[in-house]
């Protein structure tokens, strides 16, 4: 099966537990005001890509992993190739040393997940539900406004989450990653905080060819 993909980074420090790899899926039907990943909006099937090469990609990643954060995008708005995503990434991670955890991103509400989507919830260790409401931004750690949730699943989400359900975010919101033509931000940036890093850019005498984050 294939699934569209932005991208996929490692590693990724700022959206879960540890030391990550981040899958960014193509395609949101769902489209937050002031969402920072506008990019990822638009369904394209030039994005598509074979889950297996997904898991292959996965197998150059360092003993060191501690987990996979998907995000986009709308993971759900891909549900059956979420589903086999999610499968090939338990198969792949049942053969690691070192525990590697399954977070998704949502903008659906954990009901809806629960009611529509249990069996690739049942696949994963934590969710993250709930549209990014700009007036409510913040949010507490690894969620960009406060109505969001972070919703452990599994003994092993239980681990690694359920201290950071309630704890705020910390000085490190964002980091930046680039795959050679663009650069992109990665993280739940504050408000404020992508016009001070372009007002920082400018004073060096750098900028935006275009951003997505603008909309």
């Amino acid at each position: 099966m294939r699934l569209q993909l932005n991208r996929a980074h490692y590693p990724v420090v700022v959206l879960g537990f540890g030391r990550r790899a981040g899958l960014w899926l193509q395609g949101c039907g769902i489209g937050c005001d002031g969402c920072v990943a506008r990019d990822t909006w638009a369904s394209d099937p030039a994005t598509e890509v074979d889950i297996g090469a997904v898991i292959d990609w996965c197998r150059t990643l360092p003993a060191a992993l501690d987990g996979i954060t998907i995000s986009g995008g709308e993971p759900f708005d891909q549900p059956e190739a979420l589903h086999e995503l999610l499968v090939a990434l338990h198969d792949w991670r049942s053969g690691r040393d070192r525990a590697v955890d399954l977070l998704c991103y949502s903008g659906r509400t954990l009901g809806a997940l629960r009611s529509g989507f249990a069996a690739q919830l049942g696949l994963l260790d934590a969710v993250i539900p709930g549209r990014y409401l700009a007036h409510r931004a913040p949010g507490l750690r690894w969620r960009g406004s406060a109505n969001q949730q972070l919703v452990p699943l599994t003994p092993l989400g239980h681990e690694r989450y359920d201290d950071d359900i309630d704890r705020p975010a910390g000085p490190t919101r964002m980091q930046l990653g680039t795959d050679g033509e663009r650069v992109y931000h990665i993280g739940v940036p504050a408000p404020g905080d992508l016009a001070a890093l372009e007002a920082a850019m400018a004073r060096r005498g750098l900028g935006y060819r275009e951003a997505s984050w603008r909309g």
